[in-house]
């Protein structure tokens, strides 16, 4: 683990990158918000940009590519809206094949009554807080709090921790201004990842995963990846340790990068 600000960009070593593919089978597993479409103020605005559509559909003729998010399935679906790719929603807890391969968590799906519980209690708690904004998906809660004074910031996560507190089998992981209520499973982005290239016919040593993502929930794919794939982390504004390989600067550089594995398979976008 070091400093994202340490960790050296992967456009500029894009030759030591290059060598690192060589060789090998490359599977791509992409974070949404943050890494292939911008931080917005409103989740519901976060739509895919039509150059990076296009590099996610040339992207796909080219390796496997699942999309892992911490949005519900459907909606990554909806957001994503492309045929030929895996969806993992839910960090994981909820996965979709382009051939009708279908996954969750058996133990997630069990605590789904204690998570319709902390909703109600997490909707009654923040009532009284202007700007805290509740998002049921089907496997956790997010509690954002990017709207909120400042001020009581602190409050949104006392309520959260009374809530978790009287549910014990559920937990609490944070994001960029979100916390997430979920199951207190092992399980999140690197274990989906792992299920995902198991199902796949991908754990031979031949091949190379490669993982992209902005937040800290990113981090479990980083850490799950280290020493046998590639990890590629997209700088944000809050400095932090990561466990990725490489740094990229904003979605738009991860486009770049992701046209230079295009090339390199001898594609084009258009």
């Amino acid at each position: 683990m070091r400093p994202i600000r340490e960790v050296p960009s992967a456009l500029a070593r894009w030759d030591e990158v290059s060598r690192r593919l060589e060789g090998r089978r490359v599977a791509f597993f992409l974070d949404y918000d943050g890494t292939l479409t911008p931080i917005v103020p409103n989740p519901e605005d976060a739509r895919l940009s039509e150059d990076m559509v296009s590099t996610l559909v040339a992207l796909a003729r080219h390796y496997p590519v699942a999309i892992v998010s911490g949005r519900d399935l459907p909606v990554l679906e909806d957001f994503v809206g492309l045929t030929g790719v895996y969806y993992a929603g839910s960090h994981g807890f909820d996965i979709k094949g382009p051939g009708g391969q279908a996954f969750q968590l058996e133990e997630g799906r069990a605590l789904l009554p204690e998570l319709d519980a902390a909703e109600r209690e997490l909707t009654s708690g923040l009532a009284d807080i202007p700007g805290a904004k509740l998002e049921r998906k089907r496997f956790s809660v997010a509690v954002h709090w990017r709207h909120v004074a400042e001020a009581r910031y602190a409050e949104v996560e006392r309520v959260v921790d009374a809530v978790l507190a009287r549910h014990p089998r559920l937990r609490k992981g944070g994001g960029k201004m979100v916390f997430e209520v979920q199951p207190d499973i092992d399980w999140h982005k690197g274990r989906a990842v792992q299920w995902l290239l198991r199902s796949l016919g991908l754990e031979s040593r031949d091949v190379l995963p490669v993982f992209m993502g902005d937040d800290l929930t990113d981090e479990d794919a980083f850490q799950v990846l280290e020493g046998r794939g590639l990890g590629v982390v997209v700088r944000g504004e809050v400095e932090r340790l990561t466990a990725a390989d490489y740094a990229l600067e904003d979605v738009e550089e991860v486009r770049q990068f992701l046209e230079r594995l295009i090339t390199r398979a001898g594609g084009a976008t258009r």
